[in-house]
């Protein structure tokens, strides 16, 4: 009997309860096919183009202002990245991302002289969580990390790269596609945003970029969205006019210190690394064991690396190729190898870059610490570019 009441309550509980209206599936066109490229008269002011996009850091860094959609039910959320080259022939690191709208200060404050961190007795830029008094700044979000491609598209047709092309390939590709499912940040996209991108291009031609957001609306009734949370801990990508390329790490170790002040319930940390370093021995080309420590435990121990890099072959038309015994000491076969076929630390050419997942259990309220070390990692020199990009954030679950 009572559990014959007890199915009568939940149905009368579940007719009573509110049906939420579906507002659809939506897909948002951020850029389109848009050119990306350096040009210092982006950063002297003497050059604008009128199409709604800022163009930061000599043009490298493109950020447009989007209005999303604001669903009450749960949308599968996957953001796709159209990429060709528009003459630049070098693999380059990229990185597709949204400036938190929850901070009161952000990359456009700064770069655009609408804020002047000298007040806070800040160095610019920053690269981690900064809070003081009234004010904030949370570091963006990646939504893509991703490599390009050598010369994927504006060379594929070139004479100068036919003989290039391995057997094994059929052709060279027109240009390169990464999708990605980051429903978990849906928080941080909705109403109106700003989503930039970065390549760190340094020619005149730079890249074709097309990027845009699909939303797939839950087709269960009253599936109500997941109430998540997303704190913005760190990124060192170089998305700013002043900024250097991070080599850091070779000197100490990196801490970020920030206050939860509700409990992180099912907190994971979010974690994307690239090393770079295009020269023999560079950190690009060697292993770096990478340590991350939370609240003075470590919780996680891994090296950064793929081996699969031959893989994207397809899209690298204009990536040099040399005998395989220059790369191999023990090979005594004269097939050619390829620089993208490099094993590399995430950093293969025409890839896109997951992120880890770290579980951290529930977080208490209070002063929690981030430290992330990569023990031997080298420093930059003015013949030997090393750095890293790395960026982390917190997810946690508000019921």
């Amino acid at each position: 009997m009572k559990f014959k009441l007890g199915l009568l309550s939940l149905f009368i509980l579940t007719a009573c309860k509110k049906e939420v209206k579906p507002i659809g599936d939506h897909y948002i066109s951020i850029f389109d096919n848009t050119n990306l490229y350096f040009d210092m008269g982006f950063k002297d002011g003497s050059k604008k183009l009128n199409d709604s996009i800022l163009r930061l850091d000599a043009g490298r860094v493109l950020v447009k202002k989007i209005k999303l959609p604001n669903y009450k039910l749960q949308p599968k959320v996957t953001v796709n990245v159209t990429l060709t080259s528009n003459g630049d022939p070098w693999d380059k690191a990229g990185s597709l991302f949204v400036i938190p709208k929850n901070s009161n200060l952000n990359l456009v404050d700064f770069e655009t002289g609408k804020f002047d961190l000298k007040t806070l007795k800040q160095e610019y830029p920053v690269i981690t969580l900064l809070e003081k008094d009234s004010l904030n700044y949370k570091p963006n979000i990646e939504l893509i990390r991703f490599m390009t491609p050598f010369g994927v598209g504006h060379f594929t047709n070139d004479e100068r790269v036919k003989d290039r092309k391995p057997p094994y390939i059929p052709h060279w590709e027109e240009n390169v596609k990464w999708s990605q499912e980051i429903t978990h940040l849906l928080p941080l996209l909705e109403n109106e945003v700003y989503i930039g991108v970065y390549v760190d291009t340094w020619t005149k031609e730079g890249y074709n970029i097309s990027v845009n957001l699909d939303f797939k609306e839950s087709e269960i009734p009253n599936h109500i969205k997941n109430k998540q949370t997303v704190i913005p801990l760190v990124n060192t990508s170089k998305y700013a006019a002043e900024q250097k390329l991070y080599d850091d790490f070779s000197k100490q170790p990196l801490s970020i210190t920030f206050t939860a002040k509700e409990q992180y319930k099912n907190a994971k940390l979010y974690f994307i690394t690239t090393g770079h370093g295009g020269h023999s021995g560079g950190d690009e080309f060697v292993k770096k064991e990478h340590q991350i420590d939370f609240d003075g435990k470590n919780i996680k121990t891994w090296i950064p690396w793929r081996d699969d890099c031959a893989s994207f072959r397809r899209f690298n038309p204009t990536s040099g190729t040399w005998s395989a015994k220059e790369f191999m000491p023990d090979e005594k076969s004269d097939d050619k190898i390829a620089s993208s076929d490099l094993s590399r630390s995430n950093w293969c050419p025409g890839s896109q870059v997951l992120p880890e997942i770290i579980d951290l259990g529930d977080v208490a309220i209070g002063d929690h610490t981030l430290k992330i070390q990569i023990p031997e990692a080298q420093v930059a020199t003015e013949t030997e570019n090393n750095y890293w990009m790395i960026s982390a954030y917190i997810l946690y679950d508000n019921e």
